[in-house]
């Protein structure tokens, strides 16, 4: 069989994969990546977030994906029933970058990988890994490729960045079962004509529709529209017919989109992605490390899946490049901790905006504007950021605020 030697092999060609394979080839390293499907191909997730474009910037990828004309996002917008709650990136509590990009992923993603190949690193597509087998930190990785053709790659050390194939969690049951409960989303790409009735393409709207139920509108420079409908099987159990009948029948339930989006024309038959959420017991080992939504992928809300992934990968590249170099990583202190760091906020904030928690705070009739640019950080990613309170008492300080603006509102409103 034939045998590749890397110091570096990179499995995953997405966000995650190709961050840590820049960075990784930047300090001088042979990187490889090994990408399961071909690009450029679909996926969700299209609404970035500030917070990952210093990730993209150390990549080297801000210039590539600047030439792309990608939809500039500079807020994000919340309705329900009318009440509108807007966040502007320029006004938030942590310094930094006060806007990002809304992107159709096929095309994002594969300027990243493209990018990333003309720094150097290549990128085998269709080529499956079949089997792992690790020495020490040293391994012994076996891919297939589309045709049938096997071949080994030796490395120094591997970077899972496979996204939802979640290759090195399979491979070694590392996988546990999500504490969020499993949600559905059925979505489509539109046409979006009547798009001036909102115009507002510069910002992601999410919809409260019902409880636990809510639509991302996420206009892109194209003048076409990605609208998703998310919740339990509950909500989508109550429509029936194809997925576009279904699909329609959901933008003529909610009074936001009705009008805006009836007789749409759609880019592609509307999708469904279910049971998303998984996280596994470990994000590292002897001689690999995972990145982006193989350590913990969430929920559609936030948009927090390209940032924890890129940003994670960031993170876990220059560790890397420091074991390699002979330094000593403490990867549960340097890398597990402060992963989770921003797992958690996240989640806090996923399960406060299913719970309702959000609603309270985000459409209260007074907002404290200084609260309001703490949990604008959050939204804009920056969820390590400590000196905000709504990031160090993430979950309570949710709850209490809520609780406040509840007794507060009630003692407020006419007797």
């Amino acid at each position: 069989m034939q045998t590749e030697k890397v110091d570096v092999l990179v499995i995953g060609a997405g966000p995650s994969g190709t961050v840590a394979a820049s960075i990784i080839n930047k300090a001088g390293y042979k990187v490889k990546v090994v990408e399961k499907q071909k690009f450029p191909r679909f996926v969700i997730g299209e609404s970035l977030l500030p917070r990952c474009m210093d990730a993209l910037t150390e990549a080297g990828f801000i210039e590539a994906v600047a030439a792309r004309g990608f939809q500039k996002k500079t807020g994000a917008k919340f309705v329900k029933n009318g009440k509108i709650c807007d966040f502007t990136f320029e006004d938030q509590h942590t310094p930094g970058w006060t806007w990002t990009w809304q992107v159709p992923r096929a095309d994002f993603d594969k300027t990243l990988a493209d990018t990333v190949e003309k720094m150097g690193v290549p990128v085998e597509y269709e080529t499956t890994v079949t089997d792992i087998k690790f020495f020490g930190s040293d391994s012994v990785t076996t891919v297939e490729d589309i045709h049938g053709n096997k071949k080994q790659i030796e490395a120094r050390f591997i970077v899972d960045g496979s996204g939802y194939g979640r290759v090195i969690p399979k491979l070694f049951g590392l996988d546990k079962p999500s504490v969020l409960q499993p949600r559905k989303a059925l979505f489509a790409h539109t046409n979006d004509v009547r798009r001036a009735m909102a115009d507002e393409p510069n910002r992601i709207t999410a919809v409260v529709h019902q409880k636990g139920v809510w639509i991302w509108i996420i206009p892109f420079s194209t003048g076409v529209t990605s609208v998703g409908f998310v919740g339990d099987h509950t909500f989508h159990g109550q429509f029936s017919g194809s997925n576009e009948e279904q699909f329609r029948a959901m933008l003529e339930a909610e009074p936001h989109t009705r009008e805006r989006f009836r007789d749409v024309e759609l880019v592609f038959e509307p999708r469904v992605l279910e049971a998303w959420s998984a996280t596994t017991d470990r994000f590292y080992g002897d001689g690999f490390v995972l990145t982006g939504n193989v350590t913990e992928f969430l929920d559609p809300i936030f948009s927090s899946g390209v940032t924890l992934a890129t940003v994670s990968a960031q993170k876990a590249a220059n560790l890397v490049v420091k074991k390699l170099q002979g330094g000593e990583v403490n990867w549960e202190k340097d890398y597990m901790e402060p992963t989770m760091q921003g797992v958690n906020v996240f989640r806090s904030y996923v399960l406060a905006w299913y719970e309702g928690t959000l609603d309270t705070i985000f459409f209260s009739k007074n907002p404290d504007p200084v609260i309001k640019r703490q949990i604008c950080s959050v939204l804009a990613g920056y969820v390590w950021d400590q000196s905000n309170p709504y990031v160090q008492n993430h979950e309570e300080g949710l709850k209490r605020l809520a609780r406040l603006i509840e007794v507060t509102d009630k003692l407020n409103s006419p007797a």
